[in-house]
């Protein structure tokens, strides 16, 4: 496989995206977060068979669920401790 990188690709991710990220990279030892994003890209590449349709949001397509504004919703459990 060719090894260049000629694309820059910029992704924009929620704080709990991040963290999971990271915990990936350092569970298996990657050197960087772009390897761990790229063997998450092709580990979900590989197995997944997705078909968005027509006019589906970006934000759709979420690590984590999300709430009718964009943001993370809270967990009912985290409520009734509040």
């Amino acid at each position: 496989m060719n090894d260049l990188r000629a694309e820059r690709l910029q992704v924009m991710l929620t704080p709990e995206e991040l963290a999971a990220v990271d915990d990936f990279r350092f569970k298996h030892r990657m050197p960087t977060r772009a390897a761990a994003v790229r063997e998450l890209l092709k580990l979900g590449l590989a197995t997944a068979a997705v078909d968005a349709g027509a006019n589906v949001k970006s934000s759709r397509f979420g690590v984590f669920g999300r709430g009718p504004d964009g943001h993370t919703q809270r967990h009912p459990q985290q409520d009734a401790e509040d």
